[in-house]
C-alpha cells in the first residue's frame, strides 16, 4: 500500500455531513487522513455516509453531533476526539448558515446565531485543537470563511460580519504560531452549489417565475464572471494543499476561490 500524505492524522470537518464539507472531509480521506464528521441529519444517512466514506477510502471516521452554537458540545466533541482518535491534526472549521434580511429588518436571533455558528464556533474549536497540535509541532487550522469575508453584499450583514471576523481571526491565529509547525489560513470560496445555495437558487426561481437553471445564470452572473460554481471537490483540493509540505509557508492567508468575484 502506498503511502498518503495523511496517513496516520485525524481531521475534523465541522459541518461535514453535505455540500462544501462533505467535499473537502473527502479529499483528505483521499490522501490517508481519519475523519471526524460533524452536521446535522438523519442519524441513519450519517451512519451510512461515515462508514461508507471509511470503506471507500481504507481509513477510521467517526461521528459527533455537536451543536455548532453551543461551547459545551463543541468541547464534548473534542474531548471525544482526543479519546477516539488521540486528537485533531487538521482542523477545518466548515460549518455555517445563511439569513438575508436588511440591517434594521434583521432578526436579532438570527444574528446572534450566525455570529455563533459562522465565527465563535471556530474560536472554540481552534483553542481546543492548538494545545495537541503545538505538542506534536504539525497542525493545520483551515478556515471556511467566504468571498464575503473580503466583500460585503447587501442584505447579509452578520454572514459578512462573521466571515470578516473569520480572516481575521485566521491572521492572529497564524501569527501566534508561526514559529511552530501549525498553520492557519483561510478559503473563501464564492458560489458553491451546496443546498444552502441551491435553496437561495429556488427561492428566486420562484420568486421571478424563471426557471431554475435560469435562476442559477443570474445569480451568477451578477457576482461570479466565470459564470459557473465553484465545487467542493476544487475547495477540496485547495484544502489537501493547505495541509502538504509545499504549503509549509503559507500562513494566515485568504484565499478566494470565486471565478474572479474579489477581483472586480
Amino acid at each position: 500500500m502506498t503511502s498518503k500524505m495523511l496517513n496516520g492524522k485525524t481531521a475534523l470537518v465541522t459541518g461535514s455531513t453535505s455540500g462544501i464539507g462533505l467535499g473537502i472531509a473527502r479529499s483528505l480521506a483521499a490522501q490517508g487522513a481519519n475523519i471526524l464528521f460533524n452536521g446535522f441529519g438523519d442519524a441513519g444517512q450519517i451512519e451510512a455516509l461515515h462508514n461508507g466514506v471509511a470503506q471507500e477510502f481504507g481509513i477510521k471516521t467517526a461521528y459527533h453531533n455537536a451543536d455548532m452554537s453551543k461551547p459545551a458540545e463543541i468541547e464534548a466533541m473534542m474531548k471525544f476526539a482526543d479519546e477516539r482518535f488521540g486528537g485533531v491534526d487538521v482542523l477545518v472549521n466548515n460549518a455555517g448558515i445563511q439569513h438575508v434580511a436588511n440591517v434594521e429588518d434583521f432578526p436579532v436571533d438570527r444574528w446572534d446565531a450566525i455570529i455563533a455558528i459562522n465565527l465563535s464556533s471556530a474560536f472554540h474549536t481552534t483553542r481546543l485543537a492548538l494545545p495537541g497540535m503545538k505538542k506534536k509541532n504539525w497542525g493545520r487550522v483551515i478556515n471556511i470563511a467566504s468571498v464575503h469575508g473580503l466583500v460585503g453584499s447587501a442584505g447579509k450583514s452578520a454572514y459578512v460580519a462573521a466571515k470578516h471576523g473569520i480572516v481575521g481571526f485566521t491572521k492572529v491565529t497564524a501569527l501566534e504560531n508561526a514559529h511552530s509547525g501549525v498553520t492557519c489560513n483561510a478559503i473563501c470560496p464564492g458560489w458553491v452549489l451546496t443546498p444552502l445555495v441551491q435553496k437561495q437558487v429556488d427561492d428566486r426561481a420562484a420568486r421571478e417565475g424563471t426557471s431554475v437553471e435560469q435562476a442559477k445564470k443570474a445569480l451568477l452572473s451578477e457576482k461570479q464572471p466565470s459564470g459557473e460554481f465553484v465545487t467542493p471537490e476544487e475547495l477540496g483540493a485547495l484544502a489537501v494543499f493547505f495541509c502538504s509540505p509545499a504549503a509549509d509557508q503559507v500562513r494566515g492567508v485568504a484565499w478566494n476561490m470565486d471565478g474572479g468575484w474579489a477581483a472586480q
